[in-house]
Order: structure tokens, then C-alpha cells, then sequence
């Protein structure tokens, strides 16, 4: 049996979004119809998206919308738009999230709407805009079967939309209308409302929930996922830890996962990133480089977060997440320091102690950081084996941690290691791709062509690509570390000249010769001198859904020269990898394009080895 999934609707209060998020129905509905009494306003839709948990999609629902009143509902968060009545035919080419169309299915119906192309799902529904009434279910018990017939055979290729039973659902007859009709998609709205009551009675959510999972599992065969087979994503990812971590990192699960639905730890998230961190950071339109290059270059500005880079957006999250697990310590892995600067200024925030492991040529070559780090109040370990840089100092972390795991909380900086830091870092940096989605929308009207990022680990790339995944319009371009050139050995692409293997909890690509031995990576900037990549950067390359380039140190400092010069920024020599492709793909592109590329810090840290770069002294390596 398929599992059919939930939508609540008509979503109004946080009370509303408080047992949404408890409850995790896939779906929550927001309606914009002045006529009806669910009805919200653009701004209220949009605080109250902000609130519900991130793996709830989003849905906007409204009545023969123009293509501006999509727009502005794209703008507020939504995942989907649910339009009742007439659809213009122009809309879909207006907006970048899918579309679900009502259909009101009368007695009298005898033809099946022809399948369009650029609709994902129909509603069927018992009045024409949402009434709360069914429809009469005798008559029509083999509607949805005839709707699947008509998409087969038009769209044999295609995926078929998703078909949504809607109308008069309540906890008592959501499994006669499932059995009858075998939907892919329940929407309840009035069904889970008491009279006299604001908003939705958190009982009904509870039994209409509980029902129709309960329907689920009785009808399904196969066994439950555990957290092991969550743990991948196509073939990378997993959980290649000791034994003695499992039951660690299935605590850590089980409270991440807890946490990001509890809408009280998401506000003080949220409130950190927003009066502490600085959020939300600018979509600054590069006009200079923009005119130079011949297209439209917007850069997302985390180097003005608190402590210079992305990094604090996802020390937050975690730290956080620490402090509700009952953990008194905290320690860290760094490279460029920019993690473990965030990761003290953390500690030092909330009061727990910091360890921060980093490697001894690191430690040489970002001197500043190590003593902002201790400034602090942090503990700076030095780790001198291996390449003495981030691969070593992440093993030494993780040795520490499968020592002190009950009271001490490992916050991995990158979107590596086991199952779920990949996840946690993706969904803690996701805010950088939010908020730019959303600015570049309200700037352009439509969404980028291009989003760009440097990877190392991948920490600001996946939170730069997390909410563009989905918009297939947008390339995804990832920008690695070739050091001294690829030909040369002495680089940090995994994915130029890599190949899958194990390292650090986590399968996917990796520096490595015939017999599995990691090599040694490098790069002129520490936070990209890692010789491996985040399982979700694998799984992306692999997909076609993102490309994976590579450029030099050299390229690189040129390219911050450039910005430094044109535009009066100084970024992280990391960022510059980025802004070296971007100068390459703008000339590909024209004024009516754009692209967004993440700023993920600022270059002070970098200054020494910038210094030594242009008056010709070489770096160490």
C-alpha cells in the first residue's frame, strides 16, 4: 500500500503551527481569500511559514490568483500554491514552485480534465472554493482511478501528479474516503476545528493524524526505516563510526529531529541568528562587476555575520541543540579558523566549555583566528600528524568525542562526517539560501540563473543551494580548490580527481590512492584543504542536479584582488575560489541573466597569507 501523506489547512495562529510542528502532517496550508474565515494576510503567511518546521512543505492556497499575487505568495515561503477555480494559462511560466489545481467534482461530471504538463497535483473537492463539504463519495468511488488512467496514458513519461482527496475529512471518515479512493494526499481543514475554538483543536490533529498513519502501517509490508538507512542519500553518506558511537549519534538524532519541530527552540534559533548573528544578511548587487562582466552578479554577504563568515549560523543550531541534550562542553575541528572562532564565540555565549582541534600548519597559517579563538576562551589544540591541517585535526576531534560523548557535544563545522551532521549543518545553513531565494525574487521578480559557491567540506554550498535544489531552472555550481593545478597532484578536488570511499563516518568522494589510503590535500586557503566533500555534494554531482569546477590559487587571488579592487570587498581567500568562477561563467551570460554567488567570509584572517601572496613570498604547503 502507498503511504498517503497529510495536509493541515488553513494554518492561522501559532498555536496552529506549535501542534503542526509536534505533529508533522507533510503539508501545512495557508489560505490568502479574503472570503474566506481562514484567510491571512501576505505578511501573516509569511511569519507563520517562518515558524513551521522546515520538512513540512509549505502550501499557499487561493482563489484564480494573477500572476503578482503568485509571485508575492512564492515570496512569503511557500513550497507549493493550491489554486481553486480558473487557472490563467500564463501563471505556471510566473512562479518557480509547483502548482496543485482544485477540481470541483460534481454528480454531474463526465469528463476527466485533460493532465497539464505543469500541474503536480489536482485537489478534488466537494464545493468550488474549499467549502469543507464532500463530495458525494457512491457516485464518484471511481474517479480517481479514471484520473490516473487519463495521466497515464497522456504522460506515460512524466512523473503523475499527485491526486489530494479534500473536502468535509474528519477523523472519522479519513479511512472510508483513503479506501475508497486510494489518494496520494488527505486534506483536512473544518474536520480538525471544535466549535467555539480559534484556530485547529490539537486533539483532531492528533486522531486525524494518528488514523491515517495508523491506515499506513497496517496496509504497508515493508519494515519500518530506521535511522541507519536514513542515513543515506544515493549511495553516500551513512554511518562508518565505532559500534560505542551508534547510540550517540542515535541520541544526537533523536533530538536534532525533536528539536527543528519544536517551534520554541526554532523561534530562539531564530532569535540568535536575528538580533546576535545579524541576519538577514544582504543580496548585494555588485553593480561595478556587474557592468565589467556583462551580467547581472549578486553577492549573498555572510561575511557580515557575527565573527566574519557563515560558520556561526550552524554554531548556533548546534550549540543549542547541545545545551537541550544537557551537554556542559562542547569541542570543534577547524581549518581557517572561522569555525572555531564561531564555535568559542558560542561557548562563551551560553557559558560551556571549548575545546578546538586544528591543525599545527593551520594554526601557522591563521594566526589571528587561533588567538580570537583563545580570546575567547577556547582551548586550541594543536594537531601535529598527518598533513597537520583539517583532515587531521577532524580525526583528532572525533577520537576525543568517542571518549566523552555523555557530556561533551562534537560540533562538526562542514556538511561531512556520520549521519545526521550532514543533514543538521544542511539544515542550520539552510537560512543563507532562504533568505537569498526570497531577496532575489523580491529584487528580480524571478528567480537566478545561476547560484554559485566554493566547497571544501560544503557547509556554505549546501545552505546556498538547500531551497534552489528544487528549481530545476537554477544551475547549481559548486566551485572546488585546485591548488596548484590538477595536473600537479597538489590540490583539494574530490571531485576532479577523487573517487568514493570512507572517511571521517561518511562515504563519498575522497582524495585517495588504489588502496584507500587518504592523500594529501592543499589549497592556499585553509577552510578548502580538506580531501574529501559532503555526501549531499556527492549525491548532487552524480545526479546532474549540480556542477563541480575547480579553480587555482592563483585564480583565486586574482579574483580577490578583483573584488577587493572593484567593489571595496575583501573576502575570505575561500570565497574568492567563487568569485574566480563566476567572473568565468559571467562571460557566458548576458545583462538579462543573473547569478547569485555566497560571500561566505571576510578576508581579514587572510591578510597575513595575502601579504606574503603579493610581495612574492610564496605560502607553505
Amino acid at each position: 500500500m502507498k503511504q498517503v501523506k497529510i495536509k493541515i489547512c488553513g494554518i492561522t495562529t501559532e498555536e496552529d503551527v506549535k501542534w503542526i510542528n509536534q505533529y508533522q502532517p507533510e503539508y501545512a496550508g495557508f489560505v490568502y481569500y479574503p472570503k474566506s474565515r481562514r484567510h491571512i494576510s501576505l505578511d501573516r503567511m509569511k511569519q507563520l511559514m517562518r515558524l513551521t518546521a522546515p520538512e513540512i512543505r509549505k502550501v499557499a492556497v487561493c482563489v484564480e490568483p494573477s500572476a503578482e499575487e503568485a509571485k508575492a505568495l512564492e515570496a512569503c515561503g511557500a513550497d507549493l500554491i493550491q489554486i481553486h477555480g480558473r487557472l490563467d494559462p500564463d501563471l505556471p511560466e510566473a512562479v518557480h514552485v509547483p502548482l496543485w489545481h482544485a477540481v470541483n467534482i460534481q454528480p454531474e461530471m463526465d469528463r476527466i480534465p485533460d493532465p497539464d504538463p505543469k500541474i503536480s497535483g489536482y485537489v478534488a473537492d466537494g464545493s468550488r472554493y474549499g467549502g469543507g463539504k464532500t463530495f458525494d463519495w457512491k457516485d464518484n468511488a471511481g474517479i480517481f482511478d479514471r484520473f490516473r488512467r487519463n495521466f497515464r496514458e497522456q504522460r506515460p513519461e512524466e512523473k503523475e501528479p499527485e491526486l489530494i482527496l479534500a473536502g468535509g475529512l474528519n477523523p472519522s471518515n479519513v479511512t472510508a474516503g483513503i479506501r475508497m479512493f486510494h489518494p496520494d494526499i488527505v486534506d483536512v481543514s473544518s474536520g480538525v476545528e471544535s466549535p467555539g475554538r480559534p484556530g485547529k483543536d490539537p486533539e483532531l490533529i492528533r486522531q486525524f493524524i494518528h488514523t491515517v498513519r495508523a491506515l499506513n502501517q497496517k496496509g504497508s509490508t515493508m519494515k519500518k526505516s530506521s535511522m541507519r538507512e536514513h542515513a543515506y542519500i544515493g549511495e553516500f553518506g551513512g554511518q562508518y563510526v565505532a559500534e560505542t558511537l551508534m547510540n550517540t549519534l542515535e541520541e544526537l538524532n533523536d533530538a536534532f529531529e525533536e528539536a527543528i519541530h519544536d517551534p520554541e527552540f526554532m523561534k530562539e534559533y531564530h532569535y540568535y541568528l536575528d538580533e546576535y548573528v545579524g541576519r538577514a544578511t544582504p543580496l548585494y548587487y555588485a553593480e561595478r562587476l556587474s557592468e565589467k562582466y556583462g551580467t547581472k552578479i549578486y553577492l549573498k554577504r555572510e561575511d557580515l555575520d557575527h565573527t566574519g563568515a557563515h560558520k556561526i549560523n550552524n554554531v548556533i543550531g548546534q550549540i543549542l541543540l547541545a545545551k537541550r541534550m544537557g551537554k556542559t562542553k562542547v569541542i570543534a575541528e577547524t581549518g581557517a579558523g572561522q569555525h572555531g572562532v564561531a564555535t568559542a564565540t558560542g561557548a562563551a555565549l551560553f557559558n560551556m566549555k571549548c575545546t578546538v582541534y586544528m591543525g599545527k600548519e593551520d594554526m601557522e597559517r591563521q594566526a589571528l583566528n587561533v588567538f580570537r579563538m583563545r580570546l575567547l576562551g577556547a582551548d586550541v589544540v594543536s594537531v601535529e600528524s598527518g598533513s597537520n591541517t583539517l583532515k587531521d585535526a577532524t580525526n583528532e576531534a572525533i577520537r576525543t568525542w568517542a571518549k566523552t560523548a555523555e557530556d561533551t557535544f562534537y560540533i562538526i563545522g562542514s556538511a561531512v562526517g556520520p549521519y545526521p551532521y550532514p543533514k543538521m549543518v544542511k539544515e542550520f545553513q539552510r537560512v543563507i539560501s532562504t533568505e537569498a531565494r526570497a531577496q532575489h525574487l523580491e529584487k528580480e521578480g524571478r528567480l537566478p540563473d545561476v547560484v554559485m559557491a566554493c566547497v571544501g567540506g560544503g557547509s556554505n554550498s549546501i545552505g546556498m543551494f538547500a531551497d534552489f535544489i528544487d528549481d530545476r531552472d537554477v544551475q547549481l555550481i559548486g566551485v572546488e580548490a585546485a591548488g596548484r593545478g590538477i595536473e600537479t597532484g597538489e590540490h583539494a578536488a574530490a571531485f576532479a580527481d577523487g573517487t568514493p570511499g570512507t572517511l571521517h563516518g561518511m562515504r563519498s568522494y575522497l582524495l585517495q590512492d588504489e588502496d584507500g589510503n587518504i592523500k594529501l590535500a592543499h589549497s592556499i586557503s585553509a577552510g578548502l584543504d580538506y580531501p574529501g566533500v559532503g555526501p549531499e555534494h556527492a549525491y548532487l554531482r552524480d545526479s546532474g542536479r549540480a556542477q563541480y569546477v575547480s579553480i587555482t590559487d592563483a585564480e583565486a587571488m586574482d579574483a580577490l584582488m578583483e573584488l577587493t579592487r572593484v567593489e571595496g570587498i575583501i573576502p575570505a581567500i575561500e570565497s574568492a575560489h567563487a568569485m574566480a568562477y563566476a567572473f568565468k561563467k559571467a562571460k557566458e551570460m548576458t545583462m538579462d541573466q543573473s547569478m547569485i554567488v555566497c560571500l561566505s567570509g571576510r578576508g581579514d584572517k587572510d591578510i597575513n597569507t595575502i601579504v606574503n601572496y603579493v610581495e612574492g613570498k610564496g605560502y607553505q604547503n
